[in-house]
């Protein structure tokens, strides 16, 4: 029979996602609830390699769960990338009695607590990117909050768009993931998406769609561009020497990241949080906790890494429809 759990180490890794503090305060307080000694790790990896460890108390959670960002601090580790890394991070578990490790963040922390359950170390992963790209799950912590700041965002640019005639493309960002650009290429009521998952339109079809919205009586465009896309200053410089109709790129960037969590990343972002020490303390370890059709549920690590995403056809298809 395995050990009862006795400390847990808390990290977060990546990307910072709207939520992530929540999660940290929900690990805290459920870990002291069942007396379990709970181990702060600054700056993801990093810090589990350098040793920036410090036992953390339910007072060090307080007034966090409105703040975004993470607590925690974040960071990528290239280290830890390597085997060497990985079983310095091990050794660094046990050093400071560590015997169970939540791990918050996106794919490449789930592939970092993927070693570290594969050399011995007891972990959960929780899944916090606004990327929404980690395959295992319907939901991820911080997207909510994203897709409202990119959406207030869009609302603001069309605003000025129309005044003027405009097209305007919005980057968003995903990595090489287009489920963030999808969504708020829906709820914006953009003219066209541009994603990586699909098959896009030519430079010459999007600029033919535009003059013909155009004949159409639009007075504006709006195209949102999914990072894995990229290159919309060039392409906005393109539509309008062809067209002659104004056109701008607005890179929205690090400003997605930020702000203040939704309700539903908080509830989502505590929810997950507190599973994964539950499942810590019932020695279901090295698993992934996920959200899959309503349900809070769990995967083997290693499971939950081979699985493939893609994006929701009927989504796309009723996306394109709205647009015409």
């Amino acid at each position: 029979m395995s050990k009862p759990i006795k400390t847990i180490g808390v990290l977060t890794s990546g990307g910072d996602a709207p939520g992530m503090n929540a999660a940290i305060r929900a690990v805290v307080r459920t870990a002291l609830a069942k007396g379990i000694r709970v181990m702060g790790i600054r700056r993801g990896y990093n810090g589990l390699l350098t040793g920036d460890i410090y036992e953390m108390q339910s007072k060090d959670v307080s007034d966090i769960i409105q703040r975004g960002g993470t607590m925690l601090y974040t960071d990528r580790c290239v280290a830890f990338t390597k085997e060497e890394g990985q079983q310095r991070g091990a050794q660094m578990c046990k050093v400071f009695g560590i015997d169970g490790l939540v791990v918050i963040g996106g794919d490449g922390t789930f592939k970092g607590g993927e070693k570290l359950a594969n050399l011995g170390i007891n972990t959960i992963a929780v899944p916090a990117t606004i990327d929404l790209d980690v395959a295992c799950t319907d939901y991820t912590i911080g997207f909510d909050t994203a897709v409202n700041t990119v959406m207030d965002a869009i609302n603001k640019i069309r605003d000025t768009s129309t005044s003027h005639d405009r097209c305007s493309l919005i980057e968003v960002m995903g990595r090489n993931a287009g489920y963030l650009a999808l969504w708020s290429g829906m709820v914006s009521g953009a003219e066209e998406i541009l994603i990586p998952e699909k098959d896009n339109l030519t430079d010459e079809q999007l600029i033919r769609l535009i003059i013909e919205n155009r004949h159409k009586g639009k007075r504006h465009n709006l195209i949102i561009v999914a990072e894995g896309i990229g290159k919309s200053s060039e392409l906005a410089k393109k539509i309008e020497e062809t067209t002659g109709i104004e056109t701008r790129a607005a890179i929205l960037g690090h400003l997605q990241r930020g702000g203040s969590p939704t309700a539903i990343d908080r509830m989502h972002g505590s929810m997950m949080g507190s599973i994964a020490v539950q499942l810590l303390a019932e020695n279901k370890n090295n698993k992934v906790v996920a959200y899959r059709n309503g349900q809070y549920v769990n995967y083997d690590i290693n499971e939950a890494l081979q699985m493939q995403k893609t994006v929701d056809d009927q989504m796309y298809d009723v996306c394109k429809m709205l647009s015409m």
